[in-house]
């Protein structure tokens, strides 16, 4: 067994074994709106925010299909805490994108949290070494719990054009609102974030076109088989925790199933009923045909990456689409056991409601939406353009 074999071993067992925790502190993680400390210390020591920093520092530096796996078990435990894993180790392998100076900045420590806001609602003003940037940047997964932000501003030139830049700053520097109040995905904590005026050194300023090529002119590269495709690197990182949270959901159903009768009928053994079987049956091969997926396009990304290539514009759009049909296929199954699992399965107090509710939520993130998803695959299997940056 190779060293990234057992590293990889050993983060999957201690987050494992990390998951009824992370189940018990969901209630908390909603009503607070920021997940607990706990959950961040039981990643710590598990060494999730180390798998995707280059081992030079001190990381893990696991390949793809060992993050998503991670990223899934936590998801099993609560899908607020898989999200926030899953935007500050995505987020961080983006830091091997930029100067070598400032992934030593970054990743001095070995492991980091870093947060990110890809819609371009700052400004950034060249000045002597830098620029200067002013913004509000919504929906800032685990902003609260990160140690720097990785943040998209526009660049107004002389001739009046823009081009996007991505600004790393510490989350020190930022001010954050306290205006995160929805109805799923509460532990997440995305709220938003802002700057005025702030000064950000040019080494730790990129184009958008770079993070979506080549990364820095003269950067150290990565280890064989770690560079990967952004986009689609992002994508198939997100959608461990769509799977993650519908497997909880169908544990859980089945453990509060024995024993339960159907209200206002004759049946004493919910089992018993044939409707009851069906539904529980089709949501778990909904979420092995979404696993399927995940699986196909997590592995064809390694692939790649250890073949030293990048994804084509049609492998891209693939991904974009099985991702967007593994989110529809879970969100279905547990929206399947949602129906059948009566009126307390409301209650607060226990944590199908937060799956349900949290998955729903998630499902209409704007990469993630499996509509737009669809949109861009179908678009290039019938011979258009993508008309879309994001692949």
């Amino acid at each position: 067994m190779g060293e990234h074999d057992e590293s990889a071993r050993a983060v999957l067992e201690a987050v494992r074994d990390s998951v009824p925790q992370l189940r018990e502190n969901g209630l908390e993680a909603d009503e607070r709106r920021w997940i607990p400390e706990q959950n961040i210390d039981l990643l710590e020591k598990a060494g999730v925010f180390s798998l995707a920093v280059p081992r030079r520092f001190g990381g893990l530096d696991l390949p793809l299909p060992d993050q998503v796996a991670v990223l899934t078990e936590i998801a099993r435990g609560c899908g607020s805490t898989s999200w926030s894993a899953v935007a500050w180790v995505s987020t961080a392998w983006m830091v091997t994108l930029y100067p070598d100076k400032t992934q030593e900045e970054v990743f001095a420590g070995g492991s980091v949290r870093v947060s990110g806001a890809f819609t371009p609602t700052g400004k950034a003003v060249p000045v002597e070494s830098g620029y200067r940037l002013t913004g509000k940047w919504r929906f800032n997964t685990g902003c609260r719990g990160a140690h720097w932000d990785l943040l998209a501003a526009l660049v107004e030139h002389p001739d009046g054009s823009e081009e996007e830049v991505f600004a790393l700053v510490p989350m020190s520097d930022l001010t954050i609102a306290d205006d995160w109040h929805v109805t799923g995905a509460s532990g997440t904590g995305s709220s938003t974030t802002s700057a005025e005026d702030l000064f950000v050194p040019a080494h730790r300023v990129i184009s958008g076109e770079v993070a979506l090529t080549d990364g820095a002119p003269g950067r150290t590269p990565t280890a064989k088989g770690r560079e990967y495709s952004l986009i689609t690197y992002v994508v198939a990182e997100s959608v461990a925790t769509y799977i993650g949270m519908a497997k909880a959901a169908l544990e859980v159903f089945l453990e509060r199933l024995p024993g339960r009768g159907l209200a206002y009928t004759s049946w004493t053994d919910q089992r018993q009923h044939p409707l009851t079987q069906h539904r529980v049956a089709l949501a778990a091969n909904k979420i092995t045909a979404a696993e399927t997926l995940s699986a196909s396009f997590v592995e064809l990304l390694q692939r790649r990456a250890d073949a030293g290539e990048q994804p084509t514009i049609e492998e891209r759009a693939t991904v974009r689409g099985q991702a967007g049909t593994a989110i529809q296929l879970v969100k279905e199954a547990v929206q399947d056991l949602q129906t059948i699992a009566g009126a307390s399965a409301l209650s607060k107090y226990l944590p199908f409601q937060r799956y349900y509710r949290d998955l729903l939520a998630l499902s209409t993130h704007g990469l993630m939406s499996p509509d737009m998803s669809l949109e861009v695959h179908g678009r290039v299997l019938v011979g258009l353009d993508p008309e879309t940056p994001f692949l």
